[in-house]
């Protein structure tokens, strides 16, 4: 695709988890968007919880997965294998383990609003996906999340005040509220120029259309 879109700066709002691999693929698609058509982006990623009740020890990800969308093992095995291909077409490895848990990512979450002040979000973002998907850690854990801010660049002893005091947690909640009376009951969910929602990992082509087409103001409703 040449670059033919304007200059300008397209608005992306991402709604996404942490243990989300399919908020992995879609970032990673709509970057590969982003490179064909020559175009910019301003990113902002808000709070979603896929498990905001699950414990703190979390449970083996692929028996809450089983439980919760009441799927074989042999169907996890094919979706797992199905995400380790698509992961690698777009430069991030899935590690997947018998042992992997599903986790709580609300203090994920907290620390995430934060560094969006510190417009360190995005970078943030990236390594809190490549901790749990690549490295296999516990991003519930608050010394593996401390760890992860400090390589974004961000204070470790400021984030671990983040976490203490949780400064950040009711405005998260809020966030997480608004969202889901907006619709949003699934992630990804992007919205593109404040108006324009696209849910699920759509692919970089599609997500090159949409981009193309707000910056033309060509996007119906």
């Amino acid at each position: 695709m040449t670059n033919t879109a304007p200059s300008r700066v397209v608005q992306v709002d991402i709604i996404s988890d942490v243990v989300c691999p399919w908020c992995v693929v879609g970032f990673r698609q709509l970057s590969d968007a982003l490179k064909q058509t020559g175009m910019k982006a301003a990113l902002r990623w808000h709070p979603f919880e896929l498990n905001p009740d699950m414990a703190a020890k979390g449970e083996i990800l692929r028996e809450h997965l089983m439980a919760k969308y009441g799927i074989s093992k042999e169907q996890s095995v094919d979706a797992r294998l199905r995400l380790t291909n698509l992961g690698a077409s777009l430069g991030f490895a899935f590690n997947f383990t018998d042992e992997m848990r599903m986790v709580n990512t609300f203090q994920a979450h907290q620390l995430l609003d934060w560094a969006f002040e510190k417009g360190l979000q995005t970078q943030l973002k990236q390594i809190l996906f490549v901790e749990y998907f690549s490295k296999g850690k516990d991003v519930s854990d608050p010394e593996v999340l401390i760890a992860a801010t400090n390589e974004a660049g961000l204070d470790a002893d400021e984030a671990r005040e983040v976490l203490n005091s949780e400064r950040f947690a009711g405005e998260v909640r809020k966030k997480q509220a608004f969202w889901q009376k907006q619709g949003v009951t699934g992630v990804p969910a992007m919205i593109f120029d404040k108006q324009y929602l696209i849910s699920g990992a759509q692919g970089a082509a599609q997500y090159a259309e949409i981009l193309q087409k707000v910056a033309n103001g060509k996007v119906e409703v």
